[in-house]
């Protein structure tokens, strides 16, 4: 891997979700290891959900917020409302326009060799305008679906064109596509899409991975607190911990002495994930890959309306993560933990895959200038263009 303390990049990051957020951790504390420069991050912020402390914690540069497209929920806060989020994009769309403007800013300001794009289709409609001006590579599971060999779940065959051209948005005047998916694909026909293997964060790794009698589980939308409640209810003998983002739990809440309610905190979610004996949660790729990783069974439930996790948790069974269902039938759950085997396969595959982002990103970056290369320190010619040559 060749040096390259003078390269830098922006990262933009859709604010959506748990997953885009871990994945830039993942790379930020990457490139930063290896000498690389990030300048700043920007984030699409929604009004539904705030930022968590952990991303905060992680990323020491300054973290940008911006008007992004974004879902919108029923009155309960469970389910997605495809046709209300394409209503409300349209009457940001001035807005989006601010937001624009202030990527650019962001860009001419700090002049990185690449923006970094997890899933952010503003960050997409940007490099497309200005293609010519900064690298773009982006990196997310949902490009897996631009692969020819992914297999989409049968019917619904409007969902998967709305999910695959809002992905192709995020995606406009890329130079790499990084597709994380469940398991590896042959290469595709399409050169700058390359299939990887999930970005964990460096924690899951470092997990003291052991079993004890509780089961864990995660719901972004605090409206399915209420289906966790209910079923607790029935089955009391049951321990049960749930991390959600309500803001009526203020760290932790215990309902009774077998449930037990806490704030988003991601050090203390993954450490549960660890000694839990399964996980319900609702399809959002992360958490099912982290489960995965540590050897963790899962009851899926995607969101209502949420195609993608829809896709996911089918997805994920195909990789051996665990069953899916459409309600919080959590006893299927534990009559299927006796049934759960490890993955050592996808432990091995891995493992490998910072060495892959770093080298597609090295390939995708713009060649040194000459007045970079003399603001090297002990720059010697004949070397790094030795080294160049064989990146590029």
């Amino acid at each position: 891997m060749t040096r390259m303390e003078n390269r830098s990049f922006i990262f933009a990051v859709q604010g959506e979700g748990r997953g885009h957020l871990t994945q830039a951790i993942s790379v930020y504390e990457m490139l930063v290891s290896r000498g690389f420069k990030v300048h700043a991050v920007l984030v699409g912020s929604s009004k539904r959900r705030d930022l968590p402390e952990f991303f905060k914690k992680k990323i020491s540069v300054p973290i940008i917020p911006f008007q992004s497209p974004n879902f919108s929920t029923d009155p309960k806060n469970k389910s997605i409302r495809l046709a209300p989020s394409i209503w409300k994009s349209l009457r940001y769309i001035r807005r989006y326009a601010d937001s624009l403007r202030l990527i650019h800013n962001t860009v001419k300001t700090y002049k990185p060799d690449a923006i970094i794009n997890f899933y952010e289709p503003l960050a997409g409609w940007y490099a497309r305008k200005h293609k010519s001006e900064v690298r773009h590579i982006c990196i997310g599971h949902q490009y897996i679906y631009l692969h020819p060999r992914f297999e989409f779940p049968n019917g619904r065959w409007m969902d998967k064109m709305v999910i695959r051209n809002y992905t192709k948005l995020t995606s406009m005047g890329a130079d790499a596509l990084l597709a994380l998916s469940f398991y590896p694909l042959p290469p595709a026909e399409n050169q700058r899409l390359k299939v990887l293997p999930p970005l964990l964060r460096k924690e899951v790794f470092e997990q003291d991975i052991h079993q004890q009698p509780f089961l864990l589980a995660y719901v972004l939308n605090a409206g399915y607190m209420q289906d966790i409640i209910n079923w607790h209810k029935n089955h009391p003998e049951v321990e049960l911990h749930c991390f959600t983002d309500s803001k009526a739990v203020k760290g932790k809440w215990r309902y009774d002495d077998t449930l037990c309610f806490h704030s988003l905190d991601d050090k203390k979610f993954l450490t549960m994930m660890a000694s839990c004996k399964g996980l319900v949660c609702t399809a959002g790729f992360e958490s099912v890959c982290e489960a995965l990783y540590l050897g963790k069974p899962a009851l899926m439930i995607p969101v209502g309306g949420h195609y993608e996790q829809f896709c996911n948790a089918r997805d994920a069974v195909k990789a051996g993560a665990g069953i899916y269902d459409t309600e919080f039938n959590i006893e299927r759950l534990l009559e299927f933990i006796p049934q759960y085997k490890v993955s050592e396969d996808y432990r091995c595959w891995i493992k490998g895959v910072e060495q892959d982002v770093l080298s597609i990103i090295e390939k995708v970056l713009p060649p040194l200038t000459t007045s970079t290369l003399e603001g090297m320190e002990g720059f010697n010619i004949h070397n790094l263009n030795s080294k160049l040559h064989s990146i590029i």
